[in-house]
């Protein structure tokens, strides 16, 4: 996306009002390109107001209240265990926050806006889960907010409490009330976070007051008796005798443990099942950075997320001992006990009422804001109204989006048929939030963390126990999220939406390459494990894509690097060449071929590719020089007729925003036109033999491709299998018949190479010809062991080869030896030579032959170049090869 608006490092550092302008921010940290931006700064929550009170409100919820039947299934030592197994889960989550917030600004999103550094796939998926996870945890409070009121003022209770009946209960009773409490909560959302922020405040003090006078009655009321009825199977009615002790050790020592029925749903409790019930008051800890009107997220965060959480363990834990020490078989018979033990029993109904209430207003509140996010993004284009704010900076669209999506939750009528996929999804965001900080740690970022007490280790084990608390709570839920989350992260990677995010991927490539480079020694290469490392010489790609799609499928895993050399010098006030990598990149993209490029800047072609062959590379530098041919040849364009690069390519929509700045017009156009047949060549053939030459000298091999844009099906979408094709291989050195060596290091490479081509993808099928040449003249039958030992040759080297003796005495008698070896050859022996390859290859696909031993004087490079064009002249497809190495080995 090119709208990019998160920045790493906000302003108030140290005092001074900057932007960390070196990390790519924009000096103001609120710009964004949705339409309704605010020209002011809407940042306006403190460390207390937009981080404190929401998370302890989300994570006290409802449960504080109905959910202390913890320590009556469980018992107080199993349900101590379960609070500290629950914070150590979230806590290691909340190190991950820590370290991820101080280390840069984090806007409304949250979990979203952290796993963005994952790149727009795990970026976008995570965040539509979140998403969905407060959005069915909003609907979750209301119900249970619903539910509470019913309790008490419902006309046909279902539980044991006591209160005015007046309210009417049936399915559309429910739905309907929780239709008015999302309203309110709608009104309070559209107004503002800070409004929010200030009515959760006032609520805190409320749920603040109910908790004091929880532990208050504890000390002030006396002990109690109680009779306690339930609806059994069939019309059974079931009395208890339930009490309440005050503080007693005895009562104390009863409660350390043991399970027993829940009375809600007639079924025997279990760790399991206790358990996803504790973990639902866990599941808060992200309130404050979903916030996005935080005035310092990066201090804010960590400090208001940590003093929070802490504060709802010790009431959590000074709760639970409480309760164990005061109560006995009532905790297990009347969830809602504490109403009943209270000095005024409305204390804590209004308490129940004002938790689930902000717990509802704070997930609304936090959707929109991850809602929001998304829509900047463009990662889901329905989503794309959601972008505009008020004026005052209030995401409304977004407000409006999730509360009708919360509207339709609410159907459910029942809070325990969503609770365990709220907390599945809950886990499941938390899970990437760690995965992102390990990422950033494994990948080595700069400055990361800042946190100190954050390492990988803490993001691995918070990994590994969300995942494991997933399938603990729900297993069906889990292997269903993760399901849709693989689907998402599928779905946004065909898509390929680009960012300028920053991808993890690829600082974790970075960081894993430059290790693997650091342990690959050049001094332990052996030649067993040869293989090509290309560069390939590219003028303009409008004539060679043929040779580029050809040279990809002789690679065999081996490094592929394009190489350009831009004529002139560094007298421009820029580097010309930086400007170009995006166009190769995209070139290469297109193509389909698995290369690097390399461009540099020099004064001629020669000086150039000489830089390329000593520089490119880094651990694996190439081994081989391709150049396409020096003939009078008019060259075609490629870029013209091949589909991908057509203009009805562009017709598709949108793909300017994700090819990095690179359209297909663009493309087109800044590669020049091909040479005609008029235009003066930017290479001199002496400057040609002389690369050749340098090649050589520099220990590399050479290959020249002539007629390469007469080979067809190398394209990506070529479906050419190579059953069809033939491989021939003229191993012989054709320019000098006195040479009958076949197994020197030259002939041998070709064999190696035709090999190679016959193993790829394209050409996996196709026949092997090696023709041998042999003088039958004379009553001399020394070809014939010749030709055995050729074979058993081929046998060690293991390739598959048809071998075709080819007698050239009439070839061989235009020839005329003499007594300097840098004689030309006459013109009738190389129109001969051109003679026999045509009558056996002209049914071949492509063609290896022997690349000569290049003239050391550059008067003779013009008829060099000669002799080749007359050898291969209208031969099709054909590489000359010139191997300097050894690249066969018949040992084990």
């Amino acid at each position: 996306m090119s709208n990019e608006r998160t920045p790493l490092i906000t302003s108030g550092v140290c005092g001074l009002n900057v932007t960390a302008a070196v990390c790519g921010t924009d000096t103001d940290p609120t710009q964004e390109s949705s339409p309704g931006t605010p020209n002011q700064n809407p940042r306006k929550l403190n460390t207390f107001f937009g981080v404190m009170v929401p998370t302890v409100l989300s994570m006290f919820s409802i449960v504080l209240f109905l959910r202390t039947f913890v320590v009556g299934h469980a018992g107080l030592l199993q349900a101590l265990l379960m609070v500290v197994v629950a914070y150590t889960i979230i806590s290691l989550t909340i190190l991950s926050i820590c370290a991820i917030s101080t280390n840069g600004a984090i806007q409304g999103g949250g979990a979203y806006m952290i796993s963005r550094s994952l790149g727009p796939e795990f970026g976008g998926s995570i965040g539509l889960m979140f998403f969905l996870a407060k959005i069915f945890a909003c609907g979750g409070y209301v119900l249970g907010l619903v539910e509470a009121i019913l309790d008490v003022f419902g006309a046909d209770p279902s539980s044991v409490s006591t209160g005015v009946r007046v309210l009417p209960q049936g399915y559309w009773y429910t739905v309907l009330y929780s239709s008015v409490i999302l309203l309110l909560c709608l009104l309070v959302c559209l107004v503002g976070a800070h409004i929010y922020s200030r009515t959760a405040f006032v609520i805190l003090l409320v749920v603040t007051v109910s908790l004091l006078s929880v532990f208050i009655s504890s000390v002030a009321v006396k002990p109690q008796e109680f009779n306690i009825t339930h609806h059994g199977h069939g019309n059974q009615t079931l009395h208890y005798n339930a009490s309440y002790t005050g503080f007693s050790a005895t009562t104390l020592k009863n409660n350390l443990g043991g399970y027993s029925l829940d009375y809600s749903t007639n079924s025997v409790m279990s760790f399991a099942t206790v358990f996803a019930v504790m973990f639902t008051s866990c599941t808060g800890i992200m309130a404050g950075a979903n916030m996005s009107e935080l005035k310092n997220p990066s201090v804010a965060i960590p400090k208001g997320t940590i003093i929070a959480v802490s504060y709802t363990f010790i009431v959590y834990v000074l709760l639970f001992l409480m309760i164990s020490a005061t109560c006995d078989t009532l905790l297990t018979q009347d969830y809602g006990f504490l109403q009943r033990i209270n000095l005024w029993p409305p204390f804590v109904t209004i308490g129940i009422y004002c938790a689930s209430l902000s717990a509802a207003m704070c997930a609304m509140i936090g959707a929109s804001r991850i809602l929001h996010a998304l829509a900047l993004d463009h990662l889901f284009l329905p989503l794309a109204p959601a972008a505009i704010t008020s004026p005052s900076g209030n995401p409304w669209v977004a407000v409006l989006f999730t509360w009708g999506l919360t509207q339709c939750v609410v159907f459910a009528g029942e809070l325990n048929a969503i609770a365990g996929l709220v907390t599945v999804f809950y886990l499941l965001a938390y899970a990437a939030v760690d995965l992102a900080c390990l990422a950033l740690e494994w990948a080595s970022a700069p400055n990361f963390p800042t946190f100190q007490l954050f390492s990988w280790h803490t993001c691995l084990l918070g990994i590994v126990s969300c995942l494991a608390m997933m399938f603990v709570i729900n297993p069906v839920y889990s292997s269903g999220s993760i399901v849709l989350l693989l689907l998402l992260l599928l779905f946004l990677h065909y898509r390929s939406p680009t960012s300028s995010w920053g991808y993890i991927s690829q600082a974790l490539i970075f960081h894993q390459v430059r290790k693997y480079l650091l342990m690959l020694d050049v001094r332990k290469d052996h030649v067993k494990f040869w293989r090509p490392q290309v560069l390939l010489m590219v003028a303009n790609p409008r004539s060679s894509s043929q040779l580029i799609l050809f040279v990809n499928q002789l690679k065999k895993g081996g490094l592929y690097v394009l190489g350009h050399v831009q004529l002139g010098d560094l007298t421009l006030p820029s580097d010309p060449v930086q400007q170009q990598y995006n166009f190769w990149m995209s070139l290469v993209d297109k193509l389909g071929v698995k290369a690097f490029v390399d461009l540099t800047l020099s004064p001629t072609v020669r000086q150039g590719t000489q830089h390329l062959l000593r520089i490119t590379g880094l651990g694996m530098k190439p081994n081989m020089l391709i150049l396409g041919f020096y003939d009078s040849c008019t060259p075609e364009d490629f870029l013209l007729q091949d589909s991908a690069f057509c203009d009805t390519a562009v017709e598709r929509g949108g793909e300017d925003e994700f090819n990095f700045g690179v359209d297909l017009p663009s493309l087109q156009a800044h590669f020049p036109p091909v040479r005609d047949a008029e235009s003066p060549r930017w290479l001199a053939p002496e400057e040609y033999v002389g690369i050749i030459s340098d090649a050589i000298k520099m220990n590399k091999s050479v290959c020249l491709g002539r007629y390469f844009f007469q080979l067809e099906g190398e394209d990506k979408d070529s479906k050419v299998d190579g059953s069809e094709r033939i491989i021939d291989v003229w191993p012989l050195n054709l320019l000098q018949p006195g040479s009958r060596d076949y197994e020197d290091v030259c002939s041998l490479f070709l064999l190696q190479m035709a090999c190679v081509l016959n193993m790829s993808n394209k050409w996996r099928h196709a026949k092997m010809r090696i023709f041998l040449n042999v003088g039958t003249a004379s009553s001399d039958q020394g070809w014939m062991v010749n030709e055995e030992t050729f074979r058993e040759l081929l046998r060690k080297l293991r390739i598959r080869a048809l071998i075709k003796i080819v007698p050239w005495d009439s070839v061989v008698q235009h020839h005329t030896p003499t007594a300097e070896p840098a004689q030309a050859p006459s013109k009738s022996f190389l129109s001969a030579v051109n003679h026999m390859l045509m009558e056996h290859s002209s049914q071949a696909t492509v063609r290896f032959l022997y690349l000569p031993q290049p003239p050391s004087h550059r008067s003779q490079s013009q008829v060099f170049l000669a002799q080749l064009e007359a050898v291969t002249n209208e031969l099709g497809p054909t590489l000359l090869i010139h191997g300097v190495t050894p690249v066969t080995y018949t040992d084990l």
